[in-house]
């Protein structure tokens, strides 16, 4: 993994007439996981985004260092595609073939194997989830940006989770992630970045 990096400099954006955050600066370094926190309505989504390149803020700069891995708050699957037809394909579009092996183990860790060949629609919430979570488990990207990956998650998709942020963090990558609920790692500082509007 290449060394990562995420700068956030005298960020500010808004919607509309209403400023949702402004003057956010921070840097993230190898090994760093950030939560960003917020009322609804705060900005969350927005920093993210503007964190990831796919808006653009109305000041400030960003700064990144890492091929980027980017999840928004919705699962982002295809639901005339099965689990496995899903994660397939969300690698392909990063240029990733792991291989039927590898694909077929991270969604059986995922929870998912037995539902592999199940178009996504007839998935649960969770189950949809977990698709992210095989496609975490097998992206060699350096920098996360997650926009509330715990939600719809039980408790052991969200143990799943949170390994996978250890295991990340541990390998020098950097995860940004917008969320409600404190995130499920241990032995990992997480560091809280607060947005108030």
């Amino acid at each position: 993994m290449s060394a990562a990096r995420l700068e956030l400099r005298s960020l500010a954006a808004s919607r509309g007439p209403v400023t949702l955050f402004r003057d956010v600066s921070f840097a993230l370094v190898p090994g760093e996981l950030a939560a960003v926190r917020g009322p609804n309505g705060s900005g969350k989504t927005t920093l993210l985004r503007c964190a990831a390149g796919l808006t653009h803020p109305d000041a400030g700069e960003v700064a990144r260092v890492g091929d980027l891995l980017f999840a928004g708050h919705l699962p982002g699957i295809k639901d005339d595609l099965t689990a496995l037809e899903n994660l397939a394909f969300a690698l392909r579009m990063r240029g990733l073939v792991p291989g039927d092996a590898a694909i077929l183990s991270a969604l059986e860790r995922a929870g998912l194997a037995a539902r592999r060949h199940v178009p996504a629609r007839r998935l649960s919430a969770g189950q949809r989830r977990r698709i992210g979570l095989a496609r975490l488990a097998l992206d060699p990207a350096a920098l996360w940006i997650l926009d509330e990956p715990l939600a719809a998650l039980d408790a052991e998709g969200e143990s799943m989770l949170g390994a996978l942020l250890e295991s990340h963090a541990g390998r020098g990558g950097i995860a940004l992630v917008a969320t409600h609920h404190p995130l499920p790692v241990a032995g990992v500082a997480v560091r809280d970045i607060a947005l108030r509007p």
